[in-house]
């Protein structure tokens, strides 16, 4: 019998990132929930455990380096490799238009979005070399879209949050170099915009729901030995970048 995959999802213990993890666990994934809280990391693991799912919390504030540092130890003593990374861990801070947005909402965006994001996959890299098909997938959002934002057509061109849509195009530029840099090995590397999804985040304005967001960055989790790396995707296929 093949061994059970290896997965963590950050930002695992609500909205996108818990319901990927399900997911994943309703695969036969074995899945590790990285959250910030840990009474509620373990809570959320404890939910897909009464399902009978191989769910386990994992203490991780993608911003502490001593934390990625304590948790990426505890894989390499639990698990010994990763098949499987979700950087869904993310943050919205904006506090207005551009010319008004300040320096502390950038920073404390980026110190989620783009730097705890590089951080983890740094820590885990190591690990996810020792899988014979490891997987990257970086949770990004169709406001990230530089091409779509500057389409006075585009749905997205109303929406300018400096802050939250310069991190996720940073996201992307981050992708395509993890993507290039393991070219040559089984790990693939993409992003993934599950659309706009009623979450947290959101107050739960948005049209889709958790299942639904969940759809590509899972796909893009278990992608085939043949599957893309380096691409920016949601539901239809291809995004631009």
């Amino acid at each position: 019998m093949a061994e059970r995959r290896v997965a963590v999802v950050t930002g695992a213990n609500k909205g996108i990132g818990l319901e990927i993890a399900h997911q994943l666990a309703r695969m036969g994934v074995t899945v590790y929930l990285g959250a910030r809280d840990e009474a509620r990391g373990r809570a959320a693991a404890e939910k897909l455990r009464a399902e009978g799912l191989d769910a386990r919390p994992l203490s991780l504030d993608v911003t502490d380096e001593r934390s990625v540092a304590a948790a990426a130890a505890l894989l390499e003593r639990d698990a010994g490799r990763l098949d499987i990374l979700v950087n869904n861990a993310g943050i919205f801070v904006d506090d207005g238009p551009p010319s008004r947005v300040s320096a502390d909402s950038l920073r404390r965006t980026y110190e989620t979005n783009v730097f705890g994001v590089v951080r983890v996959t740094q820590a885990l890299l190591p690990l996810l070399r020792r899988s014979d098909a490891g997987r990257i997938v970086n949770m990004s959002s169709g406001l990230g879209s530089i091409t779509q934002n500057s389409d006075p057509r585009s749905p997205f061109a109303a929406v300018k949050c400096l802050a939250y849509n310069s991190s996720k195009s940073a996201l992307n530029a981050i992708t395509v170099q993890f993507a290039h840099e393991l070219r040559d090995t089984p790990i693939k590397v993409n992003a993934a915009d599950p659309g706009y999804v009623a979450t947290d985040m959101n107050r739960h304005q948005g049209v889709r729901s958790v299942a639904q967001g969940a759809a590509t960055p899972v796909r893009l989790a278990t992608l085939p030995s043949d599957g893309p790396t380096g691409g920016y995707f949601n539901d239809a296929g291809s995004v631009p970048w």
